[in-house]
């Protein structure tokens, strides 16, 4: 079940051929949101233990096109869990300090710490999705970064870091839904700019590059999941249940109490 849109390296063909419905996946939403709502109950259950055990890590990025999902599925999935143990970070346009860096500077120093989870609303694909579309660096530059990616992920993999890597697969009949929906109600009007219409005008563009990105961006080390992002129920659900198996896996524990607790008095 949890590697139901998880891609094999090099196998993604197009993106239109991935389903952006998760009713091809599930047909009931109440039990859905069930489902959700236990596995939630497991994260808040694991998140201690991988912060006191304090040795493993783990790095979630969320991809998408504009209204595609990421600060929904971030709300919902971590709901309840202690922030002391998870640190999201938005990636935006680069300072003019991280310019002064390589791409991958800025990056690194936001990887989550031994016992953390991190979160990526955006991410290091940036240099290879908008760079391409906008064209602000030459094609010559961003094709070496997917190589490059590759190899800084298999880092963090080899010094203890678990990578879930999640693409929220909208359709543009739902992003243009969700924009509509932003421009009637005026308390979301701050999450709409002109510019997100620019965006959409690129789409074709966009997709031709997340294929890229995806498909020689997909390891054993780091994989992608292809989300079907339509119906948010679903969309929440299929993310929870990769992370809560991921965690499964990892098996973090609480440290052996230090030797004669059983002795001490507190007076």
């Amino acid at each position: 079940m949890p590697h139901t849109h998880r891609l094999i390296p090099g196998k993604l063909g197009s993106l239109a051929d991935y389903p952006t419905s998760g009713r091809e996946f599930h047909d009931d939403r109440e039990q859905a949101e069930k489902e959700f709502k236990k596995l939630r109950h497991e994260l808040i259950e694991w998140q201690p233990k991988l912060y006191a055990e304090g040795k493993q890590k783990l790095l979630i990025v969320f991809q998408a096109m504009d209204a595609g999902g990421k600060d929904g599925t971030t709300r919902k999935v971590f709901r309840g869990v202690n922030p002391q143990g998870v640190r999201v970070t938005s990636f935006k346009a680069p300072t003019p300090l991280e310019l002064a860096h390589d791409y991958l500077w800025r990056v690194h120093q936001q990887v989550p710490a031994a016992g953390m989870i991190g979160v990526f609303n955006r991410s290091h694909y940036e240099d290879v999705l908008v760079v391409r579309v906008d064209e602000i660096v030459p094609e010559a530059v961003w094709q070496e970064r997917y190589e490059q990616i590759n190899q800084f992920e298999q880092l963090l993999a080899s010094t203890g870091t678990r990578i879930l890597k999640f693409y929220l697969h909208i359709s543009k009949q739902e992003q243009k839904e969700q924009f509509e929906e932003r421009l009637e109600d005026p308390e979301k009007h701050w999450k709409f700019s002109h510019a997100d219409l620019d965006k959409r005008a690129q789409w074709d563009d966009y997709m031709l590059a997340y294929e890229d990105a995806l498909n020689r961006c997909t390891t054993q080390w780091a994989p992608w999941y292809v989300i079907p992002a339509d119906s948010k129920w679903y969309r929440n659900l299929a993310v929870m249940r990769v992370i809560v198996d991921t965690l499964r896996e990892m098996n973090p524990q609480f440290p052996a109490p230090e030797p004669g607790l059983d002795q001490v008095v507190v007076e």
